[in-house]
Formats: C-alpha cells, sequence, structure tokens
C-alpha cells in the first residue's frame, strides 16, 4: 500500500501482529513527528515502554531500535510517535519523569542476533522456574518470563492470590540462570491480555487489543442489564467477570430511571397486574395478572405505567391495561420495518418493465439532436 489513499494511511495503520496496536490518526499530518521527541515502543505481548529520541533518529511505526534500560539496552518495536505518544503518556500515569528513558539507536544485526538468542531461552527457564517455585513450596504460578534484548535481565511474570515471600526464589533462579532476575507481579486479566485469544463475541480479546487499564466489574453491572447470573456466562476467557459488562450499564441505568418499580401492583377494574418483564432501552413493561406466572400478558410503555401508578395513588382505577393506548408509538427496532414496505414492490416493478418491452410504446425522450 503506497500513500494513504481512501483516508487509510499506512504509516498509521502499521504492523498489525502487535497486541495493543494504536491507529495513528494524525501519521499524515504535516509536522506531527516534530511536535515530539517521544516515541512509544512496545516488547513481548502488552508490555510497552516510552522514549526520548535524544538522537532525532528518522523513526516512524514499526522501527525495531535498541533503547537505554537498567542495566543495558532492551529491544522493542517502535508503535507510535508523534502528539498521539503525549496522550498516551497520560493514560499510562508514570509517576515520575525518570520513568522515561533514551532511544540509543536503531537495532544492529549483532543487537538482533543477541536478543533473539535471549527468546530463545525464554520458553525454557519458564518450565524450570516453575519446577523451582514448586520445590520451594510457593503458593504461586509463574505465567510468563520475558528476557531483556541484551539477555542481562529476565523478568518473571507470576500470579498469586496471597502475598508471596520470593526471596530464596530470587536467589535460585539469580544462581540458576545466571542473570538479573526481576518478579512482576500480574492479575488474571493481565495474564489474558498476555496470552490473547477469542472472546465467546467472536473478536479477539479487549484486554490482548485496546484495553490499558482494567476497571473492577461488579455483579451489579449484569443485573442493571437484566442479564441472568450465570457465573460461566458471566465469567471471561481469565475466569473474571467479562470486561465488557461494564461498556453499556450506564446507559442501563440511566434508562432504569424511567422504568416503574418493579414491586408496585398495577389496580385496574378487572385485574390486579404485576410486573413480568421489562424492555429497558425499548421503554417497554410487560405486566401479568398472576404474581408467579405468565398470565393475560399485557405490554405498555413506562410512561403509561406511571400514569396508572399516580391515579391508583388517587385512588382511581382504569377499565383495563387494553384500553391504554399510546399517542405515539415507541419506536424500537421491534416496530421498525427496515425493508421500507411491501418487499414484492420488486417484482411489481420488474413486471412493469417486462410489459413494456412487449407492447407499450415508450415515450420518446427530450433529446435537442432529432
Amino acid at each position: 500500500m503506497v500513500g494513504c489513499d481512501r483516508g487509510l494511511c499506512h504509516q498509521a495503520v502499521g504492523r498489525q501482529d502487535r497486541q495493543l496496536n494504536t491507529y495513528d490518526w494524525l501519521a499524515d499530518v504535516p509536522g506531527n513527528v516534530e511536535t515530539t521527541d517521544l516515541v512509544e515502543v512496545q516488547f513481548k505481548h502488552t508490555r510497552k515502554g516510552y522514549y526520548h529520541n535524544v538522537n532525532n533518529l528518522p523513526l516512524k511505526k514499526g522501527d525495531v531500535v535498541a533503547v537505554e534500560a537498567s542495566p543495558g539496552h532492551d529491544i522493542g518495536v517502535v508503535t507510535l510517535t508523534g502528539r498521539l505518544v503525549k496522550l498516551q503518556l497520560k493514560k499510562a500515569n508514570l509517576k515520575s519523569a525518570d520513568d522515561i528513558k533514551r532511544v540509543y539507536r536503531i537495532a544492529r544485526t549483532a543487537d538482533m542476533d543477541k536478543y533473539r538468542e535471549a527468546k530463545a531461552r525464554e520458553h525454557g527457564t519458564m518450565i524450570e522456574s516453575r519446577k523451582i517455585a514448586k520445590g520451594l513450596g510457593l503458593d504461586m504460578k509463574i505465567g510468563d518470563v520475558e528476557y531483556q534484548g541484551d539477555g542481562n535481565k529476565a523478568i518473571f511474570y507470576y500470579i498469586a492470590d496471597g502475598r508471596v515471600d520470593f526471596r530464596q526464589l530470587i536467589k535460585d533462579l539469580a544462581a540458576a540462570f545466571h542473570v538479573r532476575i526481576e518478579m512482576k507481579q500480574i492479575g488474571a486479566r493481565q495474564e489474558a491480555g498476555r496470552i490473547g485469544g477469542t472472546g465467546p463475541c467472536g473478536r479477539e480479546l479487549c484486554c490482548a487489543t485496546w484495553m490499558k487499564n482494567f476497571v473492577s466489574v461488579s455483579t451489579g453491572a449484569a443485573r442493571f442489564q437484566d442479564i441472568s447470573l450465570n457465573p460461566q456466562k458471566l465469567a471471561g476467557m481469565c475466569a473474571k467477570l467479562k470486561c465488557c459488562l461494564n461498556y453499556e450499564v450506564d446507559d442501563y441505568i440511566e434508562a432504569g430511571k424511567r422504568m416503574p418499580n418493579r414491586d408496585v401492583v398495577l389496580q385496574t377494574q378487572d385485574a390486579d397486574y404485576h410486573l413480568f418483564k421489562t424492555d429497558i432501552l425499548a421503554g417497554l413493561v410487560t405486566y401479568s395478572t398472576d404474581k408467579n406466572i405468565a398470565a393475560n400478558l399485557q405490554t405498555i410503555t413506562a410512561a403509561k405505567a406511571r400514569e396508572v401508578i399516580e391515579m391508583n395513588r388517587r385512588g382511581e382505577k382504569p377499565l383495563s391495561l387494553e384500553g391504554i393506548e399510546d399517542e405515539e408509538p415507541v419506536e424500537t427496532l421491534h416496530n421498525i420495518d427496515l425493508t421500507g414496505g411491501d418487499i414484492s414492490r420488486f417484482d411489481k416493478a420488474k413486471k412493469k418493465k417486462k410489459k413494456n418491452k412487449k407492447g407499450k410504446q415508450e415515450p420518446p425522450k427530450n433529446n435537442h439532436a432529432e
């Protein structure tokens, strides 16, 4: 793909084999890269860092670079340049400006050879480290190991329910692998993001594609949306509540304020009606004459239900819920005719065309040349 045709710039998309890929919609804006010397660099899976391009290297998305580390250097891929890096930096919530280190150079052949050698040791190191932790009787799971680009340091990502005293583990790991050891505790959601996968919706996991900060999810979000409290359906790949339960809950809470109370009984002259089910976003409520089963179901709008409740408070009772009609029908996806009328109209049009071809002479066209 050359250039920026159809509003999609190849510089903006970059490499799609990276997790947490950010589309740079400012990539084709003149002077975008010159606005800041900050660049975003991604390492294994979802680990990202932010660095100063102090040497003014002509970096673009997808470049493999050697960056400052402690100690030595690390190898990563540039995933963002320009103004958007400042916005990403705010989201990253870095506590100190000292966390922003420098970009040394574009990776050389010798750098890449060391990098590949270090990466080849990761899986074997993870298996061996699990055996060491099990031998020490530690209640933890080492889920991943990441070697630094120069092979001088290894990060061990682990999951644990409580606090773990891994001082002896660090000594044993350092003696076994002869590298500097860094232990980093992650949660179940972070582990799912690092591993990746496909969710029940058929798309890649949000934690592996765009989510960087994880907000706590409660069962209240499912209750507000009238979702069945089935643990198997509410749990994601990480065995925790799905993050997507929070996406629409605010809309449901706002729409739920307009719905009548579940415990209120609508009293009419023919029967008493109990709330059976609600369609929160459509603003519809269905009532039953029996409290426990579906009997003589009547569906009305929430506004009409509130009118009946107000009448009952004044001691008045309407004849029945059947006689209550809305002045304007509620426009929902259930009653919108997506076909735009009778679908057989297309067949009628074809018949007219055939008649014109057989017997009827079409009127002459208004042409200037005769």
